[in-house]
């Protein structure tokens, strides 16, 4: 049983040190001084700062749908439900550049939507609209799917005797439903924020311009090379990490009170 465990561990610390060592690699060679250079070029400031505010708004917008949606998937069977829980993690499974081709076509000026938008005076196409369409396409399903786990954990019989006593449907799901099943609609907000604010392949085709700080990174390597790219790229990372660790912080904190 001990060398079970042994291999175990073994095999746990290969797979973490798979994870851990290119992030080391990256700061082990970008100075302290191309770091501190880094971070006063405005480009790059404006790139992240666009990232982190995009991704936000991505989650923040589609969570008004898709908590709710997410209850719904808990709580109700209906037909082709199954082919419902599919369609969710499609984004996941396709590649994403084609998710941006995809996309392209349901945004582009010359589509319905593309053309109410003209109508209201901007376009998806290289505008921040564009890149926070891509980022919730492809990051969608973890909150979807995160919420939907929590609610299912919610006692079915708290929800039914609530409403047996008077309680509106919408009043049970904002003081019962939602309050039980928090910790898990937050762990999917988190991961739909991280994994939006980490995206490319869709955004690089819905708007290569203004420049999110992955096409940034992409852009100075193919140009310039790795010495030019890998500062930017540390530096996000560690925003990144930064803001990802105060906000499991403030779940686990959630998770405990």
């Amino acid at each position: 049983m001990q060398a079970t465990y042994l291999l175990f561990w073994f095999l746990g610390g290969l797979l973490l040190l798979f994870v851990i060592a290119p992030l080391l690699g990256i700061f082990l060679h970008t100075s302290p001084v191309d770091l501190f250079s880094t971070v006063k070029e405005k480009e790059v400031a404006a790139s992240i700062w666009l990232t982190l505010w995009t991704a936000m708004a991505a989650t923040l917008i589609f969570a008004i749908a898709a908590i709710p949606f997410a209850w719904i998937l808990a709580r109700k069977r209906f037909p082709l439900r199954n082919w419902v829980l599919a369609l969710i993690d499609i984004p996941i499974v396709i590649p994403h550049t084609a998710a941006g081709i995809a996309l392209l076509g349901v945004v582009s000026r010359n589509t319905a939507l593309g053309k109410i938008a003209d109508t209201l005076g901007f376009s998806f196409i290289g505008n921040p609209a564009g890149i926070i369409i891509a980022m919730a396409f492809v990051s969608l399903p973890f909150l979807l799917n995160a919420a939907r786990n929590g609610f299912e954990a919610v006692p079915e019989h708290l929800e039914k005797t609530a409403l047996s006593l008077g309680a509106s449907p919408l009043r049970v799901f904002f003081t019962i439903s939602l309050p039980i099943a928090w910790k898990s609609v937050l762990s999917g907000l988190i991961m739909m924020w991280a994994r939006g604010m980490s995206e490319f392949g869709a955004v690089v085709i819905l708007a290569y311009h203004p420049m999110v700080a992955p096409v940034m990174i992409y852009e100075r390597f193919g140009a310039f090379g790795l010495s030019y790219a890998r500062p930017v790229a540390a530096l996000l990372i560690i925003i990144c990490l930064i803001v990802f660790f105060i906000l499991r912080y403030i779940s686990t904190n959630n998770r405990n009170a």
